[in-house]
């Protein structure tokens, strides 16, 4: 068992995800066979791809799944800079901790969902109503590492700082940024996938026919299980491909660190 284990983290990341993507896709087969499930139950992988060459040719994946990602990049990017200022003052003033703090906290509670139909009504634009959603959605994970990198700087290196007379903008570009860089990425990644499900649950209680989400309700009153198998790698997809630029983002603004 251990030298499979070795062998194994041995290979190449892209060498082992084909792995591990042939098995799901065997399984998912074996399930569809020995399940004997309707086809509008439970499609197998063949029927799901069939259906996305339909709605490739037709066009149709590429313009929803555009206009989900116009949806999901500006609010990732809002999200962020609206965060970032914002979980810096809470990080270094108690007094706006004590202040600001339990309603973001009792904001969490309340669902995305419940929030969105009234989005609706207040912003005129179809658009900008989704694109908030995803800021809302985003706004918290990302807060939440922005403060917890700036308190995880040792009290001991604020103090070498002073030592060396360093001033206040010399203290955040030299030491707070770069102590808190690591955690806030990892915040990035966390919004960057949930950005998507902003953008998604926006699309749901928009009346407007476009975006993945109107395709994937469509699909669902149609019982075409197979095109929202289809939406749903297209989501997946996304997903991955905004996390992975956050990743090489990382290693490029990280490469002070040392990667394994």
């Amino acid at each position: 068992m251990k030298t499979l284990l070795r062998f194994l983290n041995a290979q190449p990341t892209w060498l082992m995800l084909l792995i591990s993507g042939a098995g799901l896709l065997w399984g998912w087969h074996l399930l569809t066979v020995w399940g004997a499930y309707d086809r509008f139950i439970l499609p197998g992988p063949t029927d799901v791809w069939r259906q996305m060459l339909i709605v490739v040719e037709d066009g149709r994946l590429l313009k929803h799944s555009l206009i989900t990602i116009s949806e999901v990049l500006p609010g990732l990017a809002i999200g962020l800079l609206i965060a970032t200022p914002l979980g810096y003052l809470l990080a270094k003033s108690p007094l706006a901790e004590r202040l600001i703090s339990p309603y973001l906290i009792a904001s969490q509670a309340i669902p995305v969902i419940a929030i969105a139909p009234l989005l609706t009504i207040w912003v005129r634009s179809t658009y900008w109503a989704r694109v908030l959603v995803a800021v809302l959605v985003v706004f918290f994970p990302i807060l939440i590492n922005i403060i917890a990198g700036l308190r995880s700087v040792p009290a001991e290196l604020y103090e070498l700082m002073r030592a060396l007379q360093a001033t206040r903008r010399q203290i955040f570009t030299k030491l707070e940024v770069p102590a808190a860089l690591p955690i806030l990425l990892a915040g990035l990644k966390v919004g960057a996938t949930l950005s998507v499900i902003g953008a998604l649950v926006g699309e749901f209680v928009q009346p407007k026919s476009e975006g993945l989400g109107f395709l994937l309700v469509t699909a669902r009153y149609q019982f075409k299980t197979d095109l929202v198998f289809v939406v749903l790698v297209t989501l997946a997809a996304i997903a991955l491909s905004l996390y992975g630029l956050v990743t090489l983002l990382e290693k490029r603004l990280l490469r002070w660190q040392t990667y394994k």
